[in-house]
């Protein structure tokens, strides 16, 4: 019987946002989104919040083609924190000298740039308050919206990071009902294509504190895109500065946004764990 052929990987993470990150460069791979499970598995594989999969691009305006894998096999759009371990395992591979990137996501293109050491800033792009591009079902557009979930109204924003985001303002972050809200927002019917879901807790016009229920994934310890949609709907409110420090479980995130039409920039940290071969 012939063995299945092992897989080189990194081991990384942003604030506890952990990847699995697979050079698909060099050993061309086509993920499967059973393999993607296996390998997101904390018992029976090697456990991650995302796999990511470097690929040559298919645009020309692209140096790398950046796909996401859900721990249960579903592909996202965009993510943050996995966008600044992606510039540095591409880096640490030898697969481009070029320390100012454009990845190719399914949520659009990303610039993603090294900084020093180990911290990285990502051009999230312009988020988007449009139902229509979350998406979520709404009559028309506004600044907020009620929603109808187990028994109860919950107030939320709606905003698109080229991936869907509910953003609810909550008095204290530490005791929201994330894993119960989360669950039931995620899957709500009126987001089709599902949502993550943040709580964010107001501390001044330059902080926030923020967790984040993540769609096929649960709730993280850190969510970069999560963290672009919570100020920016907070900026839409008129809540927050132009810069925003973001405290999350696993760490902090700086978040710049200048105003609408203007891409959302995230600095933060990218950390190296381990190298690792797995038979797929």
């Amino acid at each position: 019987m012939e063995r299945p052929e092992k897989i080189s990987f990194s081991k990384m993470h942003g604030l506890g946002n952990d990847f699995v990150i697979i050079d698909a460069v060099r050993q061309p791979l086509d993920l499967s989104p059973e393999q993607a499970r296996l390998i997101a598995d904390r018992h029976f594989g090697i456990g991650c919040d995302q796999v990511l999969l470097v690929e040559p691009p298919s645009r020309t305006d692209a140096d790398f083609r950046y796909r996401i894998f859900n721990p249960d096999g579903t592909e996202a759009e965009q993510c943050g924190n996995g966008a600044r371990c992606f510039v540095r395992f591409v880096l640490d591979r030898g697969l481009t000298r070029k320390t100012s990137l454009v990845l190719e996501t399914r949520g659009g293109l990303v610039g993603a740039r090294l900084e020093d050491g180990n911290t990285v800033t990502v051009q999230m792009g312009i988020p988007s308050f449009e139902p229509a591009s979350v998406p979520f079902i709404a009559e028309h557009a506004a600044s907020t919206y009620r929603v109808d979930v187990d028994g109860e109204t919950v107030e939320l924003q709606v905003v698109s990071m080229g991936n869907p985001h509910a953003v609810l303002l909550v008095d204290d972050v530490a005791s929201a009902p994330v894993q119960r809200l989360g669950r039931l927002l995620e899957r709500h019917e009126r987001f089709p294509r599902r949502v993550n879901v943040g709580f964010m807790e107001v501390i001044d016009r330059a902080r926030i504190r923020l967790r984040v229920y993540e769609r096929g994934t649960g709730e993280t310890l850190a969510c970069g895109s999560g963290a672009c949609a919570a100020v920016a709907a907070g900026r839409q409110r008129g809540m927050l500065a132009e810069r925003v420090l973001v405290e999350l479980p696993g760490g902090r995130l700086h978040i710049h946004w200048p105003g609408p039409g203007e891409s959302v920039e995230l600095t933060g940290p990218a950390t190296h764990v381990y190298e690792g071969t797995i038979a797929l």
